[in-house]
């Protein structure tokens, strides 16, 4: 029985919303909110996750309405009236594992956020007797999944019902680790949503913080109210176009390299609750945010407002929050020569200059204050990446890429495949291995052809829906092949950077090597 009151028996008169979840006939206070705020904060349901804050762009809360996939963030719930609604919770048992068995045993969920919509989604396409692999392809345009690549996510929707074995385990969960650089679990249940999230484990009774126009916080007894003193205005796409924000040094380089902002773009906005006197959640559940998340405010603001109010606070921000104050990999301007000297201009942050000349000591770093959000060094290869990129181009050629960490990728870009090959030690679990290979070559690519933000003179980020961030989706991706060879050292390493790297450089280089990112496909 879900959290809601039930109808009373005999149809008597109520004056709330009747409605059927997953089964059970509930009654809820009339509301002009969405659907999505009715079942995660009046019904309790977890499985549909709030990853916009609501922009009905994610696809991070789908439900069934009436057996049809709904994006519940952007359903008004009053229209829900006499109707039924299936969460992930609700599906029959043996679909739900026969599922989470195909996610897991392909690798086609990491993190685990995004994945009850988009299963809730396939089991609408099932359903309906959907069949045709482009329909399956076409309907994730409605989602987000920054993790995996697209790739993996239809190889589950192949796998379902063949009982592939599913990954998990020490060595499953220990690669993720590595990979992530956080903690991570691969499981069953992480795909059906359960990866402790923040915003599913905090206490019902909890304030909701959030952050104001002042720098501050708002806090309130539900998050509807929060945002309304804090006065969110919901996100929009600008009509600006994306520009690089540095200029290249003078000189005449065999060739010239300029990146754009870009959006770090995880899915679980950041999260953390505390109690009084107590210490608070992490914001890094399950999943490592591709780094983004290593100094957010949420845990200290949660910690210290719960010592104020005297009572559990979970602290969150919305997607535009995320996007307004979050960091992003510092943007690049360099030039370079085919013997590898060269000068690479950089956005001033703490590192970055030693990142980029422990792998490129030919170039010569200068860091530039640029107005823009706030850069870090730890997003995923931040500063050697680009460098590796940039020599490439000078090249004319990828060759092995070896990651500060000693893995070793290389990688070939054709029309329509990604080939790439990787060796990092011990694979540990060879499907967890590859998903983050795939999702790496996935995020490379995007980024090369395809992402930007727009951010204005005064350094504020214009572009603050999730689709304004230019990722690539499931159809517009290539086929990623990997190859785990054997390695001699059997101590594992991350493999998944020195694949993002390797796979920039080959699409840069396939694309003919434009000055500009992104540069088109």
């Amino acid at each position: 029985m879900m959290n809601g009151s039930s109808k009373p028996h005999g149809g008597e008169e109520t004056d709330g919303l009747t409605f059927w979840v997953d089964g059970d006939e509930v009654v809820i206070p009339d509301s002009d909110g969405n659907l999505m705020d009715a079942l995660r904060g009046y019904l309790g349901a977890t499985s549909p996750k709030d990853g916009c804050s609501p922009q009905g762009q994610c696809g991070c809360c789908t439900v069934l309405v009436d057996g049809q996939p709904r994006v519940s963030c952007v359903t008004p719930v009053r229209r829900m009236a006499g109707r039924s609604i299936t969460t992930l919770d609700g599906l029959d048992p043996d679909e739900r594992s026969r599922w989470a068995d195909a996610f897991t045993g392909t690798g086609g969920s990491q993190c685990g956020f995004c994945t009850p919509g988009i299963i809730m989604r396939f089991a609408g396409l099932r359903a309906d007797g959907v069949t045709d692999p482009d329909r399956v392809a076409r309907s994730l345009h409605a989602h987000l999944c920054r993790c995996t690549g697209w790739q993996t996510v239809l190889e589950a929707w192949d796998a379902y019902g063949k009982t592939p074995k599913p990954c998990s385990g020490e060595g499953a969960n220990r690669r993720a680790f590595i990979e992530g650089r956080s903690h991570q679990a691969v499981a069953r249940a992480i795909a059906l949503g359960q990866g402790g999230f923040a915003a599913d484990t905090a206490p019902v009774d909890a304030l909701v913080a959030v952050p104001d126009a002042s720098g501050g916080w708002a806090v309130a007894e539900t998050i509807q109210e929060a945002r309304r003193v804090a006065g969110k205005v919901q996100g929009r796409r600008t009509t600006v176009d994306a520009v690089p924000p540095l200029d290249a040094p003078p000189g005449d380089w065999d060739v010239v390299l300029r990146t754009a902002w870009v959006e770090p773009a995880y899915l679980e906005t950041d999260t953390a609750w505390c109690e009084p006197g107590g210490e608070p959640s992490s914001p890094l559940a399950n999943g490592g945010a591709f780094g983004a998340k290593t100094d957010s405010p949420v845990s200290d603001a949660a910690r210290r407002l719960a010592d104020e109010h005297g009572r559990t606070v979970v602290a969150m921000m919305s997607r535009e929050d995320t996007v307004q104050t979050g960091p992003k990999r510092p943007p690049v301007a360099g030039g370079a020569m085919a013997d590898g000297t060269g000068i690479m201009r950089v956005v001033r942050t703490p590192g970055v200059s030693d990142a980029i000349n422990r792998l490129a000591p030919g170039l010569k770093v200068e860091e530039v204050d640029v107005a823009g959000p706030p850069t870090s060094i730890t997003i995923r290869a931040a500063g050697w990446a680009e460098a590796v990129v940039l020599l490439a181009g000078a090249r004319g050629y990828t060759g092995p890429v070896v990651s500060p960490d000693g893995a070793v990728a290389e990688a070939e870009v054709e029309p329509g495949r990604i080939s790439v090959s990787v060796r990092c030690g011990d694979p540990l679990d060879a499907t967890v291995l590859r998903s983050y290979c795939i999702g790496a070559a996935h995020m490379a690519w995007s980024w090369v052809t395809s992402e930007s933000l727009a951010v204005d003179a005064s350094g504020v980020v214009s572009d603050l829906t999730i689709r304004s961030f230019g990722i690539v989706r499931a159809t517009e991706t290539p086929r990623i092949d990997v190859t785990i060879e054997p390695d001699n050292d059997p101590e594992p390493r991350n493999g998944s950077e020195a694949v993002f790297a390797a796979v920039a450089a080959a699409t840069w280089i396939h694309l003919g090597t434009p000055p500009d990112w992104p540069a088109g496909i």
